[in-house]
């Protein structure tokens, strides 16, 4: 235990979790923010009253800049690898998560900062804010914490190799065009309106139980042959029909009323 003050803020709302990077200016990452950042994910995982997590950062200029660059310049190159292996564990285990991860970006979102964001299951950008890109090419190094890998799963290889290898950082509008974003909101109450968006895909409106399973199907399921991927699908939709959700669901289509689902 240290007394530092955390970097990575955690705190609820309804039934949302909203993680804030809180390492101004940049929001750059260092090993103390990851480990942070990994005790936060895992207290969302435990915690019964969170069905969706909302990851932001501080400010409005950046989102997150990426690994902090002095900090990597002092480091041994066995530390750099261990450093890259925790922060990998680190982001696996919030997509891993089995619930919604809203990624809320304002500012730029470059560099460790984009890796950090495609680690999220969707991306809301604040309109007219920032630049996004995997510049590291720059620096003579590659998108070391899982760009290379999400960018391509993300948009083909193609399109990811031309954005890594030139280096280029673009706006918002662009990325969304490109599939990074999944929308845009106004960037007046930005936080807020993510935040009321994230709290409509949580209970009772939404059987946030379905919605981690659909998580777990398309994450896992990406990775295997069709057969397999199958078979897990029917595994998770017996979980589902075997919950109370899913009898609620039901009941309230042939009743026709509103569902109130309690993620169970």
């Amino acid at each position: 235990m240290t007394d530092r003050d955390p970097l990575v803020r955690y705190e609820t709302r309804g039934r949302v979790a909203l993680l804030t990077l809180c390492n101004p200016p940049a929001n750059c990452y260092s090993h103390e923010m990851m480990r942070d950042l990994d005790e936060a994910i895992l207290k969302a995982r435990f915690d019964q009253e969170v069905d969706v997590l909302v990851l932001t950062g501080e400010g409005e200029k950046f989102f997150c800049a990426g690994a902090d660059i002095e900090m990597l310049k002092r480091a041994d190159p066995v530390w750099k690898y261990y450093f890259c292996l925790h922060s990998n564990e680190t982001l696996l285990r919030l997509e891993h998560t089995p619930k919604l991860v809203i990624g809320a970006i304002r500012g730029h979102c470059v560099g460790g900062g984009l890796e950090v964001a495609l680690a999220c299951d969707l991306r809301i950008g604040a309109k007219g804010k920032g630049k996004i890109g995997l510049p590291e090419a720059k620096l003579g190094v590659l998108p070391g914490t899982g760009g290379t890998q999400r960018l391509t799963r993300l948009l083909g290889s193609s399109k990811a190799l031309e954005l890594m290898v030139e280096s280029r950082t673009f706006d918002y509008e662009e990325a969304l065009e490109l599939g990074i974003l999944n929308k845009l909101f106004e960037e007046e109450d930005f936080l807020e309106r993510v935040l009321e968006y994230a709290a409509g895909l949580a209970c009772p409106g939404t059987a946030a139980m379905a919605t981690g399973h659909i998580k777990r199907a398309c994450q896992t399921g990406a990775g295997l042959p069709l057969e397999q991927g199958l078979a897990l699908e029917r595994e998770l939709q017996a979980k589902l029909f075997a919950s109370r959700d899913a009898a609620e669901g039901l009941a309230a289509f042939l009743e026709k009323r509103a569902p109130s689902f309690e993620g169970k």
